[in-house]
């Protein structure tokens, strides 16, 4: 018997309609004590029903709903489960909420219904991530990564993967178990070294393109830098179309990291418009200063903004220097006046005028390889929790490479390829600790 629980499933606010959700070995029974219409215990599943919500002190009219049927299995938790759609307003969505409570039903906690779907099999753990993906998803991409991991896709990668580890596990078992059963071939050092080198190549792939998943669904942090008055904060809302930072002919007005995000080439580009960077005694720009380099450190992509009006300073031959090494676009701003600098690959933008953005676009596309985008394929990984996970297995089966180059024997080898397997089995959540599965769906929103 699991509890009864209840959640408001759309947003908050007024709207045409809320939905309310009900899940648990009881619910339906429940929930007719205070509905006033078809008898619910005896609809079937995948059905709506008309009727009222009456209060269970009174039997006034609290609202009236569309009730939708999912008896367990056939519900998203595995377990009966009841929508109700009520009129979108605030103060009567949460009225109908607040009777549902008063029976034997408590509200759920955030991700409880995905949270159940799981442990009661409906799901495994890259299908419940997927579900948050979907929600969250910022770009084009981003959806069809989240559409593979709810459509199994993404989990029969790993399925096949684990198929793999698990018939070499077994082949070895039979040999030390029933080393008298003459069918069974023989799994020496010789044989075992090629499938597990095999095997790390699988791994290898799947990390490349999973880590470039990752970058896809969650953006490619791009820090705009340059030393004061450039026009980097320009430069940011001109790209964006919006006014998000201030811009002055003061240096030194963005004393801190102002973020926004844009989307190009199916991706998106969580842009940080940084400090200028420069030696000063201002305390407070100098803090920013750091965030700034910090940010450098840590983008994927540097847009690097000079400005073309005036000769290279020494801060400009600073910063060319010091991001040499970086994934870099030069630009050089204020091309409406006349040029100074000849640099290779300067894009020439005016920020003001709104001139060469769609030159400076087509370049952070070819950076980044983004016209690969549209024909990729998403089937991977995507978050930091299922890599990780992957790259363990792989260092498992290194492992089991280096021991058998060290003459182990099998019966030592099988630990690795065990370790590996487990590694495996823990991105679908085929074996996990509570507290790390309640802190993943801790970060659900109520009524998911």
């Amino acid at each position: 018997m699991s509890e009864n629980i209840a959640a408001i499933a759309t947003p908050f606010g007024t709207g045409g309609i809320s939905v309310i959700r009900i899940s648990g070995s009881t619910a339906i029974l429940e929930f007719n004590k205070i509905f006033k219409g078809p008898n619910l215990e005896k609809a079937k599943s995948h059905t709506i029903k008309y009727g009222h919500v009456v209060s269970l002190d009174d039997g006034r009219i609290l609202d009236e709903v569309m009730v939708s049927i999912f008896r367990a299995p056939r519900s998203f938790t595995a377990e009966d489960t009841i929508e109700v759609s009520t009129h979108g307003g605030v103060l009567v969505t949460q009225s109908v909420l607040n009777e549902i409570l008063k029976l034997d039903v408590r509200k759920a906690e955030p991700g409880e219904f995905t949270q159940r779907a799981f442990l009661n099999g409906r799901i495994d753990l890259v299908e419940a991530e997927s579900v948050m993906d979907l929600i969250e998803a910022q770009n084009e991409s981003a959806l069809k990564i989240a559409n593979l991991g709810l459509s199994k896709k993404t989990s029969t990668l790993v399925h096949d993967l684990l198929d793999d580890v698990l018939d070499l596990i077994a082949k070895i078992e039979v040999n030390i178990d029933y080393p008298e059963y003459d069918d069974a071939i023989e799994m020496t050092n010789e044989l075992i070294r090629p499938v597990a080198v095999k095997l790390i190549e699988k791994f290898n792939k799947l990390i490349y393109h999973s880590q470039r998943n990752q970058l896809i669904k969650d953006g490619i942090d791009t820090a705009i830098i340059g030393r004061p008055n450039v026009g980097k904060s320009s430069l940011l809302n001109a790209l964006i179309e919006e006014d998000r930072a201030i811009v002055t002919d003061i240096s030194g007005t963005t004393r801190d990291l102002i973020e926004a995000r844009l989307n190009l080439g199916g991706i998106t580009l969580n842009l940080i418009d940084t400090a200028g960077i420069r030696e000063t005694d201002d305390v407070v720009e100098s803090i920013g200063i750091d965030r700034s380099i910090e940010a450098i450190r840590r983008a994927k992509l540097v847009l690097l903004v000079l400005d073309q009006s005036n000769k290279l300073t020494k801060e400009d031959k600073e910063l060319i220097e010091l991001t040499k090494d970086k994934k870099r676009i030069l630009i050089g701003n204020k091309s409406d006046l006349d040029k100074q600098i000849e640099l290779e690959g300067l894009i020439s933008i005016s920020s003001l005028h709104q001139l060469g953005l769609e030159d400076l676009e087509r370049e952070i596309i070819s950076k980044l390889s983004l016209t690969e985008i549209e024909t990729e394929d998403f089937n991977y990984l995507s978050n930091e929790r299922q890599i990780s996970k992957i790259k363990e297995a792989k260092a498992s089966m290194e492992e089991v490479v280096r021991g058998i180059d060290l003459e182990m024997p099998v019966d030592l080898i099988i630990v690795d390829l065990t370790n590996s397997y487990y590694s495996l089995a823990d991105i679908l959540g085929k074996s996990y600790e509570t507290s790390i599965i309640d802190q993943l769906f801790s970060k659900f929103c109520l009524g998911k």
